[in-house]
């Protein structure tokens, strides 16, 4: 089995795969300073709850935003799961699509991982809107090729800025206001509003800008933590995807067995 790791800024999600299929996943919080031993430990743990064991996992590759977190991650597979870990857009597990950008190199593992599974799931041109600490939109064309995106602040990230720099601000929960009005009546509700359906008018007029350069029918695909809930109250999604990195990681492995 396959033991897929994306290791973002907040959070380190491990999904245990058979072939494509998904087994199960967890997710732990991002800190470059957690050691092997501490992974293992853990896994060890929530493996066994799940009714499977370490010695199951025969693969583990890792796509990574957080060079730090890199070696313990590298060191629990040599360790723990006798096998070297395989590292996103690292020989032999080379990204296989063209970057058409000015600064390939550049580009996080995560937005790369997640255009190639996009181009595998959907046909056409698209946009994958990805929920993290930041949200990025990113361009992938007919083809396949990654034309690059844009990278915004998370919407958790932004209500976190506010109420760092405002002292009489409270700090409140993202979730859809009550109701559509855009008026709000108390501190909480305006700051809801300013976050909520500002980040909803973001969305959607970048979109829009970026359908009208790309000039062709462009769907939508939104992954990440909080795609849902705007999905609910936007109509510019045209798919959740809520395992899209996870799902490119493994097509990834595939591809690197195949160059063996």
């Amino acid at each position: 089995m396959l033991l897929a790791i994306d290791a973002g800024n907040t959070n380190v999600v491990f999904a245990l795969l058979d072939g494509r299929e998904i087994k199960t996943r967890w997710r732990i919080a991002t800190d470059p300073r957690r050691t092997a031993d501490e992974y293992a430990v853990w896994l060890n743990q929530l493996l066994m709850l799940e009714g499977y064991a370490m010695a199951d996992v025969d693969a583990v590759i890792v796509a990574t935003v957080v060079p730090r977190a890199l070696h313990n991650l590298q060191v629990l597979a040599d360790k723990y799961f006798k096998t070297s870990a395989l590292v996103a857009g690292q020989s032999p597990v080379d990204w296989g699509i063209e970057l058409d950008v000015a600064e390939p190199a550049s580009v996080g593992a995560d937005r790369v991982v997640n255009a190639i599974a996009a181009h595998h799931l959907y046909e056409g041109d698209l946009i994958v809107i990805d929920f993290g600490t930041a949200t990025t939109f990113d361009v992938v064309d007919y083809r396949g090729a990654y034309k690059g995106g844009i990278i915004a602040p998370g919407i958790n990230l932004s209500l976190d800025a506010l109420v760092a720099a405002a002292a009489k601000l409270p700090r409140i929960a993202i979730a859809p206001p009550e109701n559509r009005s855009v008026i709000g009546r108390t501190t909480a509700d305006a700051m809801l509003i300013g976050v909520f359906w500002g980040y909803v008018a973001m969305m959607e007029g970048l979109v829009a800008r970026m359908r009208a350069e790309i000039g062709r029918p462009t769907k939508v695909i939104s992954t990440g933590g909080l795609a849902v809930l705007f999905n609910d109250n936007s109509d510019i999604f045209d798919a959740i995807a809520p395992d899209l990195t996870i799902q490119g990681l493994a097509l990834l492995y595939e591809r690197s067995l195949q160059t063996e």
